[in-house]
């Protein structure tokens, strides 16, 4: 059974602007932290941006401002968007959910979430 599915990718100059979204299974949504990586490739997965069950957000230091995390509980779907893109936000882009809270010190740690989609590639141009 199909647990997270993204959509949302593609491709745009630098200076544009994306939204991903992840719709999720009712238990994969309930159950805690859901949250945004990317991956480049022969690189491990980096954190982007974490949402918890009570809409509190954490972001990675590199987003400075340009990223915003939501979610639509009615939905089941947390979005990521995207603006003033530059070409290193090239990435796959992943959503996850884990079955706790988003832990400020830990959240970024590909290892704590229990669920993953297929990714979703986000081009930018230069």
């Amino acid at each position: 059974q199909v647990q997270l599915v993204e959509s949302g990718g593609g491709s745009v100059q630098a200076g544009g602007s994306l939204r991903l979204a992840c719709t999720a299974s009712e238990y994969t949504y309930k159950s805690g932290c859901l949250a945004w990586f990317r991956q480049i490739p022969d690189h491990g997965r980096q954190g982007v941006a974490a949402i918890d069950t009570d809409n509190s957000t954490r972001y990675a230091e590199f987003v400075s401002g340009r990223f915003t995390i939501s979610k639509d509980n009615a939905k089941r779907t947390v979005y990521l968007q995207l603006d003033s893109l530059k070409p290193k936000d090239s990435a796959m882009y992943y959503c996850a959910a884990g079955s706790t809270v988003c832990d400020v010190w830990v959240w970024e740690n590909p290892g704590e979430f229990d669920f993953w989609g297929q990714g979703t590639q986000v081009t930018i141009a230069s």
